[in-house]
């Protein structure tokens, strides 16, 4: 009988860690996204400016569609703490929850992106060395190394670059160069170094890229 009465304890003991091991797990895994929701929150606050798939029309707001959720979502954060400066995209952030962001985010993502063009044809082949290749006696890095040969990009630490506006590339990468942006010391330390021909060689490469 103590053989069994000991045994009950101790499977109950089990039970027991089990159970509150497993609700330790559960409380620390993330939600998943609401799509539904985050379909009808950047219908309501993205669509106007990024259009309704997130393939924005307009060439100085980028094209979100197929953007990876965690570099979107840090964003919007650092949109929302300051970190990231934009009189337009601190009022929109400023409305948002962190589930809105989320769910916003893995949306969009959700939505195929659009090819885009390459525009200055005299441009593109040294947009093409700087992006695969870098400018080694200036040690500029190749773009592909963190961004991938396509544009594909690394999730959660480096955005999708492929098809993305050449207007908005310039503008971020300027913007980088000239201390305007300061949320990736990395790209802040590359821009400093790039000349505003080289800027717009890389741009124009990136928009064609697929």
């Amino acid at each position: 009988m103590k053989l069994i009465a000991t045994f009950t304890i101790a499977a109950a003991l089990a039970a027991a860690v089990f159970s509150s091991f497993a609700n330790e797990t559960a409380a620390a895994a993330p939600a998943k996204a609401d799509l539904a929701k985050g379909e009808a929150s950047f219908a309501g606050v993205c669509a106007a400016c990024h259009a309704p798939d997130g393939n924005s029309l307009i060439p100085v707001n980028p094209k979100l569609a197929q953007q990876h959720p965690q570099y979107l979502i840090k964003q919007l954060e650092e949109f929302k703490a300051g970190k990231r400066e934009n009189a337009i995209m601190t009022g929109m952030a400023a409305a948002l929850s962190p589930d809105d962001m989320k769910n916003i985010a893995y949306w969009v993502s959700s939505k195929k992106a659009t090819p885009g063009a390459a525009k200055e044809k005299e441009l593109v082949l040294l947009g093409e060395k700087i992006y695969r290749g870098g400018i080694a006696d200036r040690q500029i890095p190749a773009c592909a190394g963190c961004h991938s040969p396509n544009g594909a990009g690394i999730p959660a630490q480096y955005p999708r670059l492929s098809g993305q506006h050449a207007e908005y590339a310039v503008a971020q990468l300027t913007a980088f160069r000239d201390g305007v942006r300061n949320n990736s010391l990395q790209m802040t330390q590359i821009a400093a170094k790039l000349n505003d021909r080289e800027i717009k060689a890389v741009a124009d490469y990136i928009a064609g890229l697929h």
